[in-house]
């Protein structure tokens, strides 16, 4: 069974106070008379190319230790009974899906683990993705998924206290196309307590035509680290929650095609609120040229690439993101025109251009091959399309 939750749960932080959401599971054991109790749900950063990005969730795990093994004493289980088929895509823009909650030992956690079901050999797969325009096809999910994805993440639970955990899944950085046409999961999963978290909202408009405004990306940043990301919806507003108000202040970056890129430095955001940007209006069109190439040997795939810029006092905003394919192959599209950069005012917003010959369509590749090796390459598509190819150990 499919569950659509982009109508029925959304979860809005307001002040300190975190709305109240009910159990979807439990589970978990503890020999400790000194309990809390975690809850933990689910988000998503915008998919790129599909319609929809399915998961089956069977439980979710967790540790003191950061080194336990799967089959280790001590971990806390919330489970879903029965497990359940999520898409992801429904829920971005601060839309979280609960997965349960369990009493457990209070004290300092530090490893999730979140377990999928795993495919059938035949029949509707538990796991999938449609693609856009197409139908849905079976997501690989490697067999050490199924002892669970290991996120390493650091989080308190206070005695007699509710701690509220968010996994939030970037969908598209988690997918890789594989040269026969498949799929396979490659999880990309930030851990964000609650309790450390605040968000960024506002509007987004475009005079720009060819372009929806719902096909821009926006995202915050932290030194081209991309914290949280969404897309706006069909009005052109945008809501970035959670993020970890910790990392604060934020670079809000919005990239479109056939747009030059915006960005706002300096973006607060302090816990258990939401900070509020101006109004924003792509306005300024720019050529549009492409990066391509490859990553080799085959033991270096899968491998992400991105295509990092200068703007501005900002040493890095990440302008585009990929999975090669079976093959090693990557390509992105990204701007010619200089960004376009403001610093943030609660009031209004003045953008202008951040540069000409020194930044404008001058980006920084940079590649991580599965092994978490990284090599850097310069491309300049001032003039037209550029090919960079890596090659590792």
């Amino acid at each position: 069974m499919r569950i659509n939750v982009k109508h029925s749960l959304r979860l809005v932080i307001a002040g300190a106070s975190i709305a109240l959401l009910a159990a979807c599971g439990g589970g978990g054991s503890s020999s400790s008379t000194a309990q809390g109790t975690l809850r933990v749900a689910l988000t998503d950063a915008p998919s790129c190319g599909f319609d929809q990005v399915n998961v089956t969730v069977d439980r979710v795990r967790v540790h003191q230790s950061a080194s336990a093994a799967d089959t280790d004493s001590g971990w806390s289980e919330v489970v879903l009974n029965p497990a359940r088929k999520i898409d992801l895509l429904t829920l971005t823009n601060g839309v979280l899906y609960n997965l349960g909650q369990t009493a457990l030992p209070a004290g300092q956690y530090q490893q999730v683990r979140l377990v999928l079901v795993s495919n059938p050999g035949s029949g509707t797969p538990a796991n999938s993705v449609v693609p856009t325009g197409g139908t849905e096809t079976a997501l690989q999910t490697p067999s050490g998924m199924q002892s669970g994805i290991k996120l390493n993440a650091q989080f308190t639970v206070d005695a007699g206290q509710l701690a509220d955990l968010v996994l939030d899944f970037d969908a598209c950085k988690s997918i890789v196309k594989l040269g026969n046409g498949g799929y396979q999961m490659k999880p990309v999963i930030r851990v964000v307590p609650l309790v450390v978290s605040g968000g960024i909202s506002g509007m987004l408009s475009t005079t720009i035509s060819g372009t929806a405004v719902t096909q821009a990306s926006v995202s915050a940043q932290n030194n081209g680290v991309v914290v949280g990301a969404t897309a706006p919806d069909s009005s052109g507003s945008y809501k970035l929650s959670p993020v970890d108000a910790r990392q604060s202040p934020f670079d809000l970056v919005i990239t479109m095609s056939g747009a030059a890129t915006s960005v706002v430095t300096g973006v607060p955001v302090t816990m258990g609120a939401t900070t509020n940007v101006p109004a924003i209006t792509m306005s300024t069109s720019s050529a549009m040229s492409t990066v391509s190439g490859t990553v080799g040997p085959a033991a270096a795939l899968p491998a992400t690439v991105r295509a990092l810029q200068a703007v501005g006092s900002v040493p890095a905003i990440e302008a585009a993101s990929r999975n090669t394919d079976g093959a090693g192959a990557y390509s992105m599209t990204l701007p010619r025109a200089a960004a376009q950069l403001a610093t943030y005012s609660p009031a209004a917003l003045s953008f202008s251009a951040s540069g000409t010959a020194t930044t404008a369509g001058k980006y920084t590749v940079e590649a991580t091959d599965a092994n978490g090796n990284v090599k850097t390459a310069p491309a300049d598509v001032t003039s037209g399309n550029a090919t960079v190819n890596f090659t590792f150990p």
